[in-house]
């Protein structure tokens, strides 16, 4: 900013957002506010030497900026006379680590360390919360321990194998590229330089380091700073926390009637916790940098990638989100998607923003044929039309309009999945319906209604074509509800409690309450067809069903629930379950400090839930 005729420009604050814990990988971006007395400023300043009303003579109205009006004074730039600009310097501490983290949890505090990684160089990777935590990870580092040797052996470094030597970058800049500064602290400490820019994002070799940033205005006139300057110290630097790794468990195919094909194809259904509902006040378990949606997109990116799926079912995609991240990003890994926003919007950020649900599907196994919005509302909208008085229409307006949505694609395989298909030329098609319904639990006649209007929609793209189907999403209902009867059941009994809440009686008659689709639940097949292999893992999964629903113990796990609510269903028919993305059980979500979901590893209040599909002839 240019003024010359500033008399004085300070720095008034710099601090960073409330828990936010530098993080390896996560870019620091200290808010930093100005205040410069303007004589322009101020049209009311006393006259010809008259006192003001704070009883200074000629005082200066003093403005308050933020640094983002300001350029900044990085090596290289040159200032224009009477240009003001920030100067901003981050330093490591030198005087040891200040805390240490677990290698594989790292939002727990380190108890433990393995000597041997540390005399091998791969001390990164040698920290543990418990000797738990160091017993299991034992395996994986023996196999460090042997990499590292070889690699000194042969005259190299280890620590480039391990990821060690990086250091942090601040937009490019960092202590590699330039002169090491060395400072001492207040308190005899040492401090080395690592960037000259505002923003900073920490490296491996900062880990347990307290950081500090300093910033001060300077000009052509005074370079080295218009006034003294201001810093801030950042608690230790924490590794990078990694997603949850889970694996595929084959299921038997034993008994299954029909000829299974050899083609296959994943599913994956997520709700992602859109950013506009993980509030700090809401999931005190979660550390606020855990919450911080510019740490989870990149977890929940990394977990959805590594399972590489076929075709993703996302719910709770937030509409600016799907358009500046997820799209592109997915994309990059060979995704097209499509995406269906809910029917109205929120204010949050400065701007107006709502979720909604987004399906991608691998471009080199699928294209896409068609596409159906479903809008909850528009059906609404048209029960409503069918009411004689105006007070039962507004009545049933405000109990539905919930602005919940689906989305239905109709997919084109590009490589059919049976030879004597392609053989003939014959087009395998595949209906993928992903919605998320809605979550007050007081609503069940509404959850109800909109499962069911889905699924009338479903039977008439069935009517039309002889097409298998999947059916995904967050349900919000639990096993046994109404909703989940009529989904795995084909119909709800007549005598379901549930039934008796029906004040606009749009669930009346309740035998209307079916649906001739051969729907049957992926995981239920995790029961009935069991393990192709009695593995270790196979066998924990038994404890992760609840047997008497036979749906997972939960696929959502909160400090106020646990539960399943999110279900995949097929069409028994055409498709079978040859395989199921393993489910964690309470103790990989409990531990110490941490007690539900979302924390620093599982980056959303629900667990993704993933199938392996193959066709039947």
């Amino acid at each position: 900013m240019t003024s010359a005729n500033r008399n004085a420009v300070w720095v008034d604050r710099a601090t960073l957002a409330p828990g936010d814990t530098p993080i390896v990988g996560l870019q620091l971006t200290p808010v930093v506010t100005l205040r410069t007395t303007d004589p322009a400023a101020d049209s009311n300043r006393p006259r010809n030497g008259s006192m003001g009303a704070n009883g200074m003579a000629g005082a200066y109205k003093k403005q308050t900026m933020s640094a983002d009006q300001f350029r900044e004074a990085r090596d290289g730039v040159e200032l224009k006379s009477g240009e003001v600009a920030l100067r901003s310097r981050w330093y490591r501490c030198l005087g040891g680590r200040t805390g240490a983290f677990c290698s594989y949890h790292p939002d727990l505090e380190a108890t433990i360390q393995c000597l041997q990684c540390v005399k091998l160089g791969i001390s990164a990777r040698s920290y543990f919360c418990s000797s738990q935590c160091f017993a299991a990870a034992w395996p994986e580092l023996q196999k460090l321990h042997r990499e590292a040797a070889e690699a000194n052996g042969k005259g190299k470094s280890s620590s480039g194998k391990d990821g060690m030597g990086k250091v942090g970058s601040g937009d490019g800049s960092s202590s590699t590229q330039q002169q090491t500064v060395h400072i001492r602290g207040p308190g005899g400490e040492s401090w080395v330089e690592v960037a000259r820019t505002r923003s900073y994002t920490p490296g491996i070799d900062d880990i347990g380091h307290v950081l500090k940033y300093e910033c001060v205005p300077v000009s052509k006139e005074q370079p080295h700073g218009m006034t003294a300057a201001s810093t801030l110290e950042t608690e230790p630097v924490a590794p990078t926390p990694t997603p949850p790794t889970r694996t595929m468990i084959p299921l038997a195919l034993d008994g299954i009637k029909g000829s299974v094909a050899a083609g296959k194809f994943t599913l994956l259904t997520y709700n992602v916790l859109s950013d506009i509902y993980a509030n700090p006040e809401m999931y005190t378990n979660c550390p606020r940098w855990g919450l911080a949606w510019s740490y989870r997109k990149m977890n929940l990116l990394n977990e959805i990638v590594a399972y590489r799926p076929d075709i993703v079912c996302l719910q709770e995609v937030q509409s600016d989100h799907y358009e500046n991240f997820f799209q592109p990003e997915m994309s990059k890994y060979g995704y097209d998607s499509v995406y269906k926003k809910k029917t109205s919007e929120v204010y949050a950020g400065g701007t107006m923003v709502i979720d909604g649900c987004g399906t991608f599907y691998r471009r080199d196994r699928f294209s896409i044929i068609k596409k159906y919005d479903v809008e909850f509302n528009k059906a609404a909208l048209s029960l409503s039309e069918a009411l004689s008085a105006t007070s039962q229409k507004k009545a049933a307006l405000n109990r539905l309009l919930k602005d919940n949505v689906a989305l239905i694609v109709v997919l084109e395989a590009l490589e059919p999945p049976d030879p004597a298909a392609a053989a003939a030329g014959k087009r395998q098609l595949l209906c993928v319906a992903n919605t998320h319904i809605h979550a007050n639990s007081e609503l069940k006649d509404v959850k109800l209604w909109q499962v069911h209007t889905l699924l009338k929609g479903l039977e008439k793209i069935a009517a039309s074509a002889n097409i298998p189907m999947l059916v995904s999403g967050d349900f919000n209902s639990i096993p046994g509800s109404a909703a989940h009867s009529l989904l795995a059941q084909g119909r709800v009994p007549l005598d379901h409690p549930e039934l008796s809440v029906d004040p606009l009686g749009v669930l009346r008659p309740p035998s209307k309450l079916c649906h001739q689709l051969p729907l049957m639940s992926a995981y239920t097949a995790l029961l009935q067809q069991g393990p192709a292999l009695q593995t270790p893992l196979a066998k924990k999964q038994k404890n992760c069903m609840d047997e008497a629903t036979g749906e997972p113990k939960f696929t959502n796990y909160t400090v106020d629930f646990h539960g399943a609510i999110d279900y995949m269903f097929y069409t028994g028919d055409s498709l079978v379950t040859s395989a199921v993305l393993e489910l964690p059980d309470e103790n990989d979500i409990v531990r110490k400090n941490i007690v539900a979901l979302p924390n620093a590893q599982w980056s959303s209040d629900h667990i993704a839930l993933m199938a392996e599909f193959r066709f039947l002839f």
